[in-house]
């Protein structure tokens, strides 16, 4: 965003950011021409705010996406990490990171979309390399080479863990795939279902949309119940609990509904569900898939966690060509416009 507001333009809304602080100064002119005076107001650093005046002044939006894993390992052999040596005053070579150390500082001590905190884990390590070098007897052919498995020793206990996926089947538990701030995720879905009247409980801190979502899937289920091999009053004998691990995290957006139903009918029925795949797309009533977003961040978070079965809706094929090719030949990526075939796909028959 920084990149994007820095340059002068001509608009009605003169907007400053300041990255060390959380919250945007605008001045909002009523009158540019006749009135030269501004009215500054300080506003908390909030997308629907930012939204709303880039609205309100009709300024062009301009879509800044995150960056992929690849790309930031990129980035930081090519940009951050030749720019942290000269800040530091050290020559260039004397700190050696490979490809596989900087995912494992991506992965492991930074969470977003950009590489803010990347160059500054970067900066670190530049700063355990001066003070090696200045133990070593011969400091200027000093080269510090820095393993995975070593960051610990100079970044501290990782930040973040990694997402585990387990390949053994399982009931009532679906791989979705979600966008957040800071790229694409895996969101595993469980469902429960145990004797009771009829209820249905959501747990995880689900959104209004999630939870609607979840309804829709329920009431697919229901109008094909024959079909599934269930009761006609299924519904009326049974409770079924939904929940989203991660509950202090909020979850909420249209792109669930076909992993829910999946996972509401697997835990319905019985039917084991494949760990090796993860889906996003919504549903409809009547079963139709719907298009979504952020589809180049959530399937490079399936292939980082080793998830190459992927359910996509058949309207999003042409942000397919999004993906580097050398990922998407690995990915065996099923377009679907009917929640049937993730059922069939993804639930296996009961022996």
């Amino acid at each position: 965003l920084e990149e994007v507001l820095k340059n002068e333009r001509p608009t009605h809304i003169a907007v400053a950011f300041d990255p060390a602080g959380p919250t945007f100064r605008h001045e909002a002119y009523a009158d540019y021409k006749a009135q030269r005076e501004a009215t500054p107001e300080a506003i908390r650093l909030s997308v629907p705010i930012i939204k709303d005046i880039i609205r309100a002044y009709r300024i062009p939006l301009i879509e800044v996406p995150g960056y992929t894993l690849e790309e930031k390992v990129q980035i930081a052999k090519k940009h951050l990490l030749p720019r942290q040596l000269r800040e530091h005053g050290l020559r260039r070579g004397a700190l050696k990171l490979s490809d596989k150390t900087i995912s494992a500082v991506i992965d492991g001590y930074t969470r977003e979309a950009g590489v803010r905190t990347l160059e500054r884990e970067i900066g670190r390590l530049c700063r355990k390399t001066v003070m090696k070098m200045l133990e070593a007897e011969d400091g200027e052919k000093f080269t510090l080479t820095i393993k995975p498995n070593e960051l610990g020793a100079y970044l501290g206990v990782c930040k973040f863990l990694p997402d585990d996926v387990d390949c053994k089947p399982e009931i009532g538990v679906v791989n979705g795939l979600a966008w957040t701030q800071a790229g694409g995720t895996t969101m595993p879905i469980e469902a429960v279902v145990m004797p009771g009247q009829g209820s249905i409980e959501m747990t995880g801190r689900l959104g209004d949309v999630m939870k609607e979502s979840a309804r829709a899937a329920l009431s697919f289920i229901r109008a094909h119940s024959a079909q599934y091999g269930l009761e006609e009053d299924f519904y009326k004998k049974y409770d079924i609990h939904i929940h989203v691990p991660e509950g202090a995290v909020p979850k909420d957006g249209p792109s669930a509904g076909v992993a829910l139903a999946c996972a509401e009918l697997s835990a319905q029925t019985g039917r084991a569900a494949r760990q090796d795949v993860a889906m996003t797309g919504e549903i409809t009533l009547r079963g139709r898939v719907l298009p979504i977003g952020g589809v180049k961040e959530k399937l490079l978070a399936a292939y980082r966690l080793g998830i190459v079965t992927l359910l996509l809706p058949r309207a999003n094929e042409k942000d397919l060509e999004e993906l580097p090719a050398d990922i998407r030949a690995k990915l065996d990526i099923h377009l679907m416009a009917h929640a049937e075939e993730a059922i069939e796909l993804t639930l296996l028959s009961k022996e």
